[in-house]
């Protein structure tokens, strides 16, 4: 991703995105850790762990480190359903603390896809939180009021870093189409490859990956 002068302060929308993927798990029950999501590679366990994953590498790039590396995690341990709720606003509070001092915004880091301004990378972990947040909504059901805050600026990166044409090389499906009054989050969902109208009914018709 290339850094430009209107890429606005990604903070805002990643501690909304984490509040609302954090009060998910909420009541999470034993039984639908093993539940498929719309990322075709994750069940609903696999997912959790990603995401916290997500959260400490992203974390762990703000206090200066890497996203790889000796105690960078990329996944989480299975843990049991009840100890999902905290462990992930642990690493909330982690990432959101991290990211706290405006001059990381400017700084320059390694991100998984290149060496880019704090901003930017953070943009990336706004899109991978918000549509994972919709995986997770979706598969236990919830995502009616999802906020669309979030949701707008990680479409923004997500048309900005995921090319429209061949995907080859890189973890998402070819874009999918949608109507022209579709909402944020299925816009985001349909651009990098996921079925917009996914239920736990159509699983595995194939969706987007990563």
């Amino acid at each position: 991703m290339n850094a430009a002068p209107q890429t606005p302060d990604p903070r805002p929308a990643l501690a909304r995105a984490t509040e609302q993927l954090a009060e998910l798990l909420d009541g999470l029950r034993p039984g639908q850790l093993d539940a498929p999501t719309p990322c075709a590679e994750f069940d609903v366990r696999a997912l959790l762990g990603h995401v916290t994953g997500v959260a400490d590498r992203f974390a762990n790039l703000g206090e200066g480190g890497s996203v790889v590396g000796p105690g960078v995690p990329e996944w989480a341990a299975g843990l049991p359903a009840g100890d999902w709720p905290d462990t992930y606003r642990r690493a909330r509070e982690r990432l959101l603390a991290a990211w706290r001092d405006d001059a990381r915004l400017e700084a320059v880091v390694t991100a998984p896809w290149g060496t880019v301004p704090g901003r930017i990378a953070l943009s990336g972990c706004v899109m991978e939180t918000v549509v994972h947040g919709w995986d997770l909504a979706r598969a236990l059901g919830r995502d009616p009021g999802l906020a669309p805050e979030p949701a707008a600026l990680a479409l923004a990166t997500a048309e900005r870093a995921v090319p429209a044409g061949s995907r080859a090389h890189i973890p998402f499906d070819e874009a999918r189409p949608v109507p022209a009054d579709a909402g944020v989050h299925e816009r985001l969902a349909a651009w990098l490859g996921r079925d917009p109208h996914w239920s736990p009914g159509t699983a595995g018709r194939g969706t987007g990956t990563a």
